[in-house]
Parts: C-alpha cells; sequence; structure tokens
C-alpha cells in the first residue's frame, strides 16, 4: 500500500511537472508584457499585422495587441467576472500575458471579432480586403493564417483547459491545410526565446490530430 501510495504520488509530480513546463510560468502581468515583451522586444523592429500583413516600423494609432484565443472568453470559461475583477486572479492573469497568444492587428479588425466564433464559412460569404470572411458570430481568417489560429487554439485550450471556440475538426482541417511558414517559426523562437516555454503544436503539427 506504501509503495503504490508512493508511485501515485510520483506519477502526479511528474505530470505536474510536464503540464508547468509547457506553459507560459515567466510573465503574470499582461500590461508589462504588452509593453516591455510583446511591442518592445517581439516587434521592437516592426513586423505585419497577423490578419491583413499590413507592413509597420512601430505600433501606431491603427495597431493593437490582438489575442487569438479573445480575453473575453477567457474570462468567461474562469468564469472570473469583469475585465477588473479578473485582473485580481491569477490565472487569468497568467493565461492573459501569454505571448504564443498574442498578435499585432488592427484595431477595427480586433473590434469585429472579439465575440467571434472560428468557423469555415466558404465561398458564399464574401472576403473583406484581408482575405477575412465574416458572418453573424462567426470568423474565417484568411488561409494564409488558418493553421497559425489553429495552433494557438490548440495550445490554449489544451495549455490553460479552456473551451474550443469553433469546431475542432475546423481546426484541425485548416492545421493541415497551412503548415507552418518561415514566418510562423520565426515568431514562435523568439517567442519560446522571451517566455522561456514552446507552443508544441508548432513544432510537431500533427499533434493537432490528436485532441
Amino acid at each position: 500500500m506504501k509503495k503504490l501510495c508512493l508511485i501515485s504520488t510520483t506519477l502526479l509530480l511528474l505530470l505536474t511537472t510536464t503540464f508547468v513546463i509547457g506553459q507560459n510560468t515567466r510573465f503574470s502581468d499582461p500590461k508589462s508584457v504588452i509593453k516591455e515583451h510583446f511591442w518592445g522586444n517581439l516587434y521592437a523592429d516592426g513586423g505585419q499585422s497577423f490578419f491583413c500583413d499590413l507592413h509597420f516600423s512601430s505600433k501606431g494609432f491603427m495597431l493593437t495587441e490582438g489575442y487569438i484565443y479573445p480575453l473575453a472568453d477567457v474570462r468567461d470559461a474562469l468564469s472570473c467576472g469583469t475585465s477588473r475583477q479578473c485582473e485580481q486572479d491569477n490565472r487569468y492573469r497568467q493565461i492573459a500575458s501569454d505571448l504564443h497568444n498574442m498578435i499585432p492587428v488592427r484595431n477595427r479588425t480586433e473590434l469585429r471579432r472579439r465575440n467571434a466564433r472560428y468557423e469555415e464559412l466558404g465561398a458564399t460569404v464574401k472576403e473583406d480586403d484581408c482575405g477575412i470572411r465574416e458572418s453573424g458570430p462567426f470568423f474565417e481568417p484568411p488561409a494564409k493564417v488558418k493553421g497559425d489560429v489553429a495552433r494557438t487554439m490548440s495550445y490554449m485550450v489544451s495549455t490553460y483547459d479552456l473551451p474550443w471556440l469553433g469546431s475542432a475538426p475546423v481546426f484541425q482541417n485548416w492545421n493541415r491545410a497551412d503548415p507552418p511558414d518561415d514566418r510562423e517559426l520565426s515568431r514562435h523562437k523568439r517567442i519560446a526565446e522571451i517566455q522561456g516555454n514552446e507552443n508544441p503544436y508548432i513544432t510537431d503539427p500533427s499533434r493537432v490530430e490528436r485532441l
């Protein structure tokens, strides 16, 4: 019996260690992470907006930090209350500080998609100038970043035990259709260096199929 308890304790410790290694444990102050690490480090030399490929050399009034897994949905999942109330929740602050989920995005795009659910809408819905399709509460990203969205969504769901914001098979299809390109891999490498953990669904996209 004593030996069985010891084995169970060891397995629990191993599982806990694996979980901790697989998530952001370095940052838990979203405001400072956005200022110092997102804009001040990851995009210090500029870049391109996530959905629309809008080139920028520095953060301007047209851009904001967006979240592939929107923070409003994180708050709903954690049931931590309003934005102000959730800021007192340690788990929320950790999730909201995760650079793997942050993207540079146009203000108007972020405002439109904050409460959207990801879906494959098809050619019957017209694309906008960025290649985005929208219909009611549903949002289909441009083809060139569908895989990026799928792998980030997989990371957020499995790492933080959050619900899917769409159908898992849709994300799996997007992952297959749009494998990691050089830009996604380069960004991932920089985030891993800054934050100290990887998104395993980028290093091994086949993991998305097993969710």
